[in-house]
């Protein structure tokens, strides 16, 4: 596990936040890994955290950038439900992958579809406030201590 520090003793940044690309994707990208994705005309964030059959979906609301990981001062956080297309075809993932837990992060767009961004095989989650990190919390205690060894 790794913990990236969101400012250098430089001031500089100390990750790599999402931005617009400016211009034309040609081959002077080809040199290292890239990862290109749609810009997405969200209204909200969710961050989904999912371990072993539970998921807790937190709605972000106030990022005014593209990465809401700069903008944490300006968020509120909701708990909400996951709709269930959206729970089938997580679950249908993680279990294709052999997965049993994954923080997963969606766009909400205007209509209240959820589009997926990515999932992360080690997202943090401890930032939600005690109702929701004390929950998952004991989910991965529970996973660690009682499931069956592959």
């Amino acid at each position: 596990m790794w913990n990236t520090p969101y400012a250098l003793t430089d001031g500089r940044a100390g990750a790599i936040w999402v931005s617009r690309v400016k211009g034309d994707i040609d081959g002077s990208v080809a040199a290292t890994t890239h990862l290109f994705q749609q810009v997405v005309d969200k209204v909200a964030d969710v961050r989904l955290t999912v371990v072993g059959d539970r998921m807790w979906a937190v709605r972000m609301d106030g990022s005014p950038g593209l990465d809401w990981r700069c903008h944490y001062d300006a968020l509120s956080y909701t708990v909400i439900e996951t709709p269930i297309e959206v729970a089938t075809g997580v679950r249908a993932f993680l279990e294709s992958f052999e997965l049993v837990f994954g923080a997963l992060d969606f766009g909400i767009d205007s209509e209240g579809g959820w589009l997926l961004y990515e999932c992360n095989p080690n997202g943090q989650w401890a930032w939600f406030g005690e109702s929701v990190t004390s929950e998952i919390a004991s989910a991965l205690a529970d996973q660690l201590q009682f499931a069956e060894a592959p």
